[in-house]
């Protein structure tokens, strides 16, 4: 038997609009001709004497740890979680919760700005012949992912309301994701529902549910299309970023084929 892997992530680029206006990222990129004569002003090494006068190509990055495919941890929610514990930071997530049994709830259906209840967890967990052990790392499939890159992205699809969110966490689910832009849905659509009905407890609300719970979640994942309902493990280490509210995560899927 042999193992196939899928990349669950999207690539940090400046080049398609994958968060909203004045919250991208900014990459300049530093060729090989440059990078020689950093070398020179850095260490004295005269161009001419590096190889074919070349040195080294970099990057210099301007980002938010929310840019790209990156995992939240409870900090980012909240200062306190579950119900009046000091939020866990990034670099104080436990490696454990990072690698187990996969599932995958396609909700691909479901309008945008929906907000997904626990009887569509349930019935979709039903259909794929499920039930939600501990360890378990829950992949959420929104229509958002289809839109990536695209000027929509960040308006599109489904997400993840606190009661949705605390049935899983309540199961022992400590990681989830969602290839959309952010858990919950839209924060638009939450705004227009709010002003519709003056309910202001409904802004990020998937979120928020982190200070009742303790769990974290990973957003603009990709390639969840390729996933089927369950039988695949999935790894997704977040940078360990000191005190960070978020760390970058290159998350994958391992299937037996």
């Amino acid at each position: 038997m042999s193992r196939k892997i899928i990349d669950l992530s999207v690539a940090l680029t400046d080049k398609v609009r994958s968060d909203p206006p004045g919250l991208g990222p900014g990459i300049e990129y530093v060729d090989h001709d440059a990078g020689a004569r950093d070398f020179e002003a850095m260490f004295g090494m005269p161009v001419d004497k590096q190889r074919e006068g070349k040195g080294a190509a970099v990057e210099r990055l301007q980002v938010t740890t929310h840019n790209g495919t990156h995992m939240d941890a409870p900090w980012h929610y909240h200062p306190t979680m579950n119900n009046g514990e000091p939020a866990m930071t990034i670099d104080q997530v436990p490696l454990e919760w990072c690698m187990g049994p996969g599932v995958k709830l396609d909700f691909r259906h479901l309008p945008d700005g929906h907000v997904v209840s626990v009887a569509e967890v349930e019935a979709e967990l039903a259909r794929i012949g499920h039930d939600l052990e501990p360890g378990d790392i829950v992949l959420v499939n929104t229509r958002a992912g289809s839109r990536y890159g695209q000027d929509d992205y960040v308006s599109a699809g489904c997400g993840m309301g606190r009661e949705a969110t605390l049935f899983l966490t309540e199961r022992g689910v400590k990681v989830c994701g969602t290839d959309a832009w952010s858990w919950d849905a839209p924060l638009m659509s939450q705004m227009k529902k709010i002003r519709e009905t003056g309910a202001w407890n409904l802004f990020w609300e998937g979120h928020k549910a982190g200070a009742e719970t303790i769990y974290c979640h990973m957003e603009k994942l990709g390639n969840l299309d390729q996933l089927p309902g369950k039988g695949f493990e999935v790894m997704c280490f977040p940078v360990k970023v000191e005190r960070g509210s978020a760390g970058w995560c290159r998350p994958v899927a391992i299937l037996d084929i």
